[in-house]
């Protein structure tokens, strides 16, 4: 090993993440995709590998679509921001319903507490395969403050889920 380089502690695997950002906005070009850059660069700093981020439209089946894609052969965290809220196209919650197979609701009630403002958050939580899918809002502000509620106990959820020696 060079001088350069850093060997990560078998307990420190390096983790993957995806962020989708679901917004009809971003997808036609009216806003900028500022809430999936940051959730990019929190799991950066996190040390998770962002290996892919997407846009899509709200509705769930767009969200749905674009899950089941995102998650299919990946063994890592997949966040999602935006379409979370009360508007008639809010309905990334809906989406994730439809590509999860079972619920973590432990995480989704943890982000709603950070701030009085999460309890108007309908986002979910939940397991695909060997993913972990996390719905968080679209502001840029909520998105990063529901994310890092959590993201402290996401590694370790990702080993348990990859059944790697994981200290219980």
């Amino acid at each position: 090993m060079s001088t350069h380089e850093v060997e990560t502690p078998p307990d420190q695997v390096a983790q993957e993440a995806k962020v989708l950002t679901c917004s009809d906005g971003v997808v036609h070009g009216t806003r900028e995709d500022r809430s999936g850059e940051a959730l990019a660069e929190l799991l950066t700093e996190h040390g998770f590998t962002v290996v892919e981020r997407r846009v899509t439209e709200d509705g769930a089946d767009p969200v749905a679509a674009a899950l089941a894609e995102m998650t299919d052969g990946f063994a890592g965290l997949v966040v999602t921001t935006g379409g979370t809220g009360f508007a008639p196209r809010d309905q990334t919650p809906e989406g994730t319903r439809r590509v999860i197979e079972r619920d973590a609701p432990g995480i989704a009630e943890a982000m709603r507490l950070r701030n009085p403002l999460g309890r108007l958050s309908r986002g979910v939580a939940g397991v695909r395969g060997r993913s972990i899918v996390v719905n968080t809002p679209g502001s840029t502000s909520g998105c990063v403050e529901q994310l890092g509620a959590v993201i402290d106990v996401l590694p370790h959820a990702l080993r348990l889920l990859h059944d790697t020696d994981a200290a219980h």
